[in-house]
């Protein structure tokens, strides 16, 4: 139980670390948490300073999930476990110790947490996303279709138990961390992606964060 424990405590922390504000500032000085959308991921990097600065922080993202799975597969062969830990490394995004709790929207992580436990699923969240993307220019909009079809994935291509509730809890985790821009897609105020930062603003829109 105790290995159990520090598994779940090592996902947390690895969840916790702040890519995009790390790269935010030490790639143009800028204080993520006060432009755009004032979320941490790639997504507010890419208004704030750029695509290389995004592209980076994406990769962080998605890798800092993707470890603490793997780290935990290393270790354990119980699923309950494995989602445990992968669950930990999403609310380590969302509220990470090392800045002051106000983390992001979780979906770069969720990804990578995904594509370590369940390969093909994470495979095929990514694609949507990415179709979805460049269809409607939203990534918010594309972030919400690729994990509302995420338990549906898990049922037909996994089927373990834990992983359907891991999909449930991740599916709501992230829906809730996008209320407002659920709000705004309907109003029509959402901002695209490629759209520059230009201080804390309302209509500030996020996806892979």
């Amino acid at each position: 139980m105790i290995r159990e424990l520090i598994l779940v405590a090592v996902g947390y922390l690895l969840g916790s670390i702040p890519f995009g504000v790390l790269i935010a500032r030490l790639s143009g000085g800028v204080d993520l948490r006060r432009v755009g959308s004032g979320n941490i991921g790639a997504t507010n990097v890419l208004r704030a300073v750029g695509k290389g600065a995004a592209a980076v922080t994406l990769v962080g993202d998605i890798g800092k999930g993707a470890l603490a799975v793997a780290l935990a597969r290393s270790a354990v062969a119980d699923s309950a476990i494995l989602a445990a830990v992968a669950l930990a490394a999403v609310l380590g995004h969302l509220f990470p110790v090392w800045s002051g709790f106000r983390g992001g929207k979780g979906v770069a992580t969720t990804l990578g947490v995904v594509l370590a436990a369940m390969p093909a699923v994470g495979g095929l969240l990514l694609m949507i996303w990415l179709i979805v993307a460049a269809i409607t220019r939203y990534s918010s909009l594309a972030a919400l279709v690729a994990t509302a079809t995420m338990p549906l994935l898990v049922w037909l291509l996994d089927g373990r138990t834990a992983m359907l509730v891991l999909s449930g809890a991740l599916l709501i985790l992230v829906a809730a961390r996008h209320r407002e821009n659920i709000r705004r897609l309907v109003a029509g105020t959402e901002g695209k992606i490629g759209r520059k930062a230009q201080g804390m603003s309302a209509g500030g829109q996020t996806g892979m964060e």
